[in-house]
């Protein structure tokens, strides 16, 4: 019996034992499941298309039964921060144009949150995702379909099964779902070989199935659908933890800078203690900074201040974590200095420029600081990224 016994107990105990290990398994799997985005269920074809009620970038709430006239309802799940989705806009603004007179409507959701972005989450744009960035970007790049906002509970993202964006679900006049997916094949416009979007809708108007009905969407991620609201902030405090630098900056070292022998896009402020604009305008300089930096741009301030104010230079710099390069005139020759890095340079302050790698000057400022046009004007000057061509070209228009 004994024996019996303890047969029975070892074979419970292996039982338990491959139990843990078949659960331990379930869940590592379901882990890499939800770190790639795959446990949010995706809509199959033949789903009715989810209700929505969001806000627009024309100040309105739009609801999924507003478009209930239409033969063809398209969503399309973008942003304003990533590449992939700025260089869909112009194709998404032609698509529009050409199939509302067939009675396509296409509707634009963002679902990004806007408090899961970090500084560098901003290196390929303008703004952020916010319901006000988006007006901006709506009003730069003249976006005329509806462009929603499910940034702040992503529900509506979540609900549709979004993987990343762009994201786009076709639905016929029933509202049931005949395609989802990517918009075509290629980022470059003159590349598409299949315009799988197209092709869905022109199926939907015919009366016939898409041809086909799910393809791949592997362009950025949704910010902040796999996380909670958590710390936006770390990436953006850690400059903090490193020394901020400052050094002496005579004439030779001022022509040096003109001239730019980093090879990268230099960013060049003149500021002082005493200028109350230049204390304005200088955290969103280092916001900038932050944004492109990781893109090759460097930045560097100049203190206008006589030298004998160092220490109130140097605590204006240390209270806004300005790691980057730092300087300030070494002699009271304020005008002597200015002409040194250019003689053309205007003498008030604040004055900023933008130096392309072999020191010609790409834009300038002088006076108060336009943010938006310094950060367009970065974009259109940072090297082009191979992994979204013709992302460059996208900035200036």
């Amino acid at each position: 019996m004994r024996s019996q016994l303890a047969r029975v107990s070892s074979l419970l105990v292996v039982v338990a034992v491959v139990a843990v290990v078949a659960v331990v398994a379930m869940v590592a799997m379901v882990a890499m499941t939800a770190c790639a985005g795959g446990d949010r269920p995706r809509l199959a074809r033949g789903a009715a298309a989810p209700d929505f009620s969001l806000p627009g970038v024309d100040g309105k709430v739009h609801s999924l039964r507003e478009y209930a006239d239409s033969r063809v309802l398209a969503v399309v799940f973008t942003g304003n921060s990533c590449p992939a989705s700025q260089l869909y806009e112009a194709r998404l603004r032609t698509l529009a144009d050409d199939y509302r007179d067939r009675g396509v409507t296409l509707v634009a959701i963002n679902p990004n949150r806007p408090a899961a972005l970090q500084l560098q989450d901003l290196s390929f744009s303008d703004v952020g995702e916010s319901l006000d960035d988006m007006k901006t970007r709506a009003t730069h790049r003249r976006i005329s379909y509806p462009y929603l906002s499910d940034g702040e509970a992503q529900a509506v993202a979540r609900t549709f099964g979004v993987v990343a964006t762009p994201h786009i679900f076709v639905f016929d006049q029933a509202r049931t779902l005949q395609y989802e997916g990517r918009i075509d094949d290629s980022l470059r416009e003159d590349a598409v070989k299949s315009p799988d979007a197209r092709n869905a809708i022109d199926a939907v108007l015919a009366g016939k199935p898409a041809p086909v009905a799910r393809t791949r969407v592997d362009t950025c991620p949704v910010k902040g659908l796999d996380q909670g609201a958590a710390s936006a902030a770390v990436a953006q405090t850690e400059t903090g933890k490193a020394d901020v630098p400052l050094t002496m900056a005579g004439a030779d070292d001022l022509k040096k800078l003109r001239q730019n022998g980093t090879g990268k896009l230099l960013l060049v402020n003149f500021w002082a203690t005493w200028c109350v604009p230049c204390a304005a305008e200088f955290p969103e300089l280092e916001a900038i900074y932050r944004m492109y930096r990781s893109r090759n741009l460097e930045f560097v301030s100049v203190s206008v201040n006589d030298p004998e104010e160092r220490a109130a230079v140097m605590k204006f710099l240390q209270e806004h974590r300005a790691i980057h390069d730092n300087r300030l005139f070494a002699t009271s020759d304020v005008y002597g200095l200015q002409a040194a890095f250019d003689p053309n340079m205007p003498a008030p302050v604040p004055y900023t420029v933008l130096l392309g790698p072999g020191g010609d000057v790409r834009y300038q400022e002088l006076g108060e600081l336009d943010p938006m046009k310094l950060r367009r004007a970065i974009l259109a000057n940072l090297p082009e990224d191979p992994q979204f061509p013709g992302h460059r070209a996208y900035w200036p228009n």
